[in-house]
């Protein structure tokens, strides 16, 4: 079968399944309100922080959910899963059953020897967002949902200390983090890549119980790593980006490839290098956990997801490296809001504004976060111009601010506008979509700080961690300069590749044509669902997945 053929076979088969998920996605999307965002992010119901007072709203179709339609992101995914001895599963601390979901581990378990020959671990990222007290909760919980798979913490960011800092204009109070990797994380991080390392180089067990198969034996991954140089590796003499088209090999190597066939069933010569993948949804941190690990800005980042197209490779140590994966959104049964709630699908192309902001404003009170004035208590009375007789014109009156209003999501969008002085340019009206643009950066990048609870935590244990009527809101005020930030995010056309690598939480930009990934040759492992789309695809376009910012 030629390699066209082969691509043809591919291409049918994605669409076979792509139409299977998109009737399972719609049968899901008609049962209406039924399926919501607390089946994976469960909390208490009276301290849901709901803003909204009044009568419940009618019932409304459910919103619907997105997930990625280009077979060539797919084929990234299935190329680092085959490369990769160890997968790093990048889960935001904020909800990470939101970022592992049954479609993800439906295909991690699914490829034929995949298992035997890989080790999953899950990373919380952005801990430093959500806290000690919720990040600690999720890997308990994660402990016992998934027992045997190592949960670790991560956070990827330190403030600097720097007159910048302090500076009053937006441009450098936004540059007021770094990449680092606390020396605590860092620790317990290779601590657990080297305790995977060595499950790795152990036969299973139906190899144990077979002497002739366990004499012909060998291990998937590398047997020698210097773990200590491993620990030590940080600064500009790290990450190196592989610089050409294949996995730079030494000559000695590939005459041995060439000659050795097939004498062997069980298992290939030993790999040069141990490979670490990492995987995850957009915007979970995947090119900031590699810029903290080296130490320095070694990745372009950008707080719009899904920019990077092909998955590269950067050497940690000579024994180590590293495959970045593209965020890739799996089928989940989620509504779009949710999504939206955790930066998953790009802002600026969100219409659907007022939606995401009522979802959110269930869940944090932003009219107390952002110290809003109900826009009926600002509006000032209509002058009456009718004529009255003396004494009989009505007394004026009085807009009490202590009277119980009820906030609509259109109320905290115009509150807000009002409050930041944003109009429309014709009309003069409040503009509620820039308005509505800067509480979802926001909330998706976490200036506002929030982060859901685990299914089944105590009610007393959140109520000693959590202040009354906040929801998920982990209560601080936003800062000066994170108000100046949301100015110059939301308004002046700003595009997301300018103010990329200027903010507190990262997300990859397009690699360059510099960053050559690994040799498509080394993933032709058979794994995964379409395991034949594995395959190169050096001719297909990209043009439906291009970024088309509005």
């Amino acid at each position: 079968m030629s390699k066209k053929e082969v691509e043809m076979n591919e291409e049918g088969l994605f669409k076979k399944w792509l139409a299977q998920t998109d009737d399972t996605i719609n049968q899901w999307c008609n049962v209406g309100q039924q399926t919501q965002s607390d089946d994976f992010c469960e909390g208490p119901a009276e301290d849901s922080g709901t803003s909204a007072h009044g009568p419940p709203e009618p019932s409304m179709p459910q919103a619907p959910t997105s997930f990625e339609r280009n077979l060539e992101v797919w084929r990234q995914l299935w190329r680092v899963t085959e490369i990769s001895q160890i997968l790093l599963i990048l889960l935001d601390s904020r909800c990470p059953t939101l970022h592992y979901p049954p479609s993800l581990r439906a295909y991690l378990s699914s490829p034929p020897g995949l298992a035997s020959r890989t080790r999953t671990i899950l990373v919380l990222t952005k801990v430093d967002i959500s806290g000690p007290a919720k990040a600690d909760a999720w890997t308990r919980y994660l402990n016992s949902q998934y027992p045997g798979v190592i949960v670790v913490q991560v956070e990827s960011y330190a403030e600097k200390n720097s007159e910048s800092h302090h500076d009053s204009t937006s441009q450098r109070s936004r540059r007021a983090h770094e990449p680092h990797l606390p020396s605590a994380f860092r620790q317990t991080f290779v601590n657990a890549l080297r305790d995977v390392h060595q499950e790795l180089l152990s036969p299973p067990e139906r190899i144990r119980g077979d002497p002739d198969r366990l004499r012909r034996w060998k291990p998937p991954v590398k047997r020698v790593v210097d773990w200590d140089n491993v620990l030590k590796a940080e600064g500009g003499q790290v990450g190196t980006v592989v610089g050409g088209p294949m996995i730079p090999r030494s000559k000695e190597t590939e005459e041995l490839q060439r000659t050795q066939g097939s004498e062997e069933d069980e298992g290939d010569s030993e790999p040069e290098f141990l490979t670490i993948g990492l995987l995850g949804q957009p915007n979970v941190g995947k090119s900031s956990l590699l810029n903290a690990l080296f130490g320095t800005h070694k990745v372009k980042a950008s707080k719009t997801p899904g920019k990077t197209k092909h998955f590269q490779t950067l050497f940690w140590t000579s024994d180590v490296r590293l495959v970045d994966c593209p965020g890739l959104v799996m089928p989940n049964f989620v509504p779009m809001e949710v999504q939206v709630l955790s930066g998953i699908p790009p802002i600026s192309r969100i219409s659907a504004i007022p939606l995401c902001i009522y979802h959110a404003a269930q869940l944090l009170p932003l009219e107390k976060i952002y110290g809003l004035t109900h826009p009926s208590l600002s509006a000032s009375p209509a002058e009456d111009k009718r004529t009255w007789r003396d004494g009989m014109r009505p007394q004026a009156q009085s807009f009490s601010k202590g009277r119980e209003t009820t906030w609509t999501a259109m109320d905290v969008l115009t509150a807000y506008a009002l409050q930041k002085g944003w109009v429309t340019a014709k009309a003069g009206r409040p503009d509620v979509n820039r308005a509505g643009n800067a509480i979802l950066r926001a909330l998706a990048e976490g200036k506002i700080r929030w982060a859901f609870w685990p299914p089944g935590t105590d009610v007393h244990f959140m109520e000693e961690h959590q202040a009354e009527g906040c929801g998920i809101w982990m209560a601080r005020p936003v800062s000066n300069a994170q108000e100046s930030e949301l100015d110059s995010d939301a308004g002046g056309g700003l595009s997301d590749e300018e103010s990329g690598d200027e903010c507190a939480v990262y997300e990859e930009e397009d690699v360059s044509d510099d960053e050559t990934v690994v040799s498509e040759e080394e993933g032709l492992a058979s794994g995964g669902w379409f395991g034949a789309l594995a395959l190169a695809d050096e001719d297909a376009s990209d043009d439906d997945s291009s970024d088309r910012e509005q």
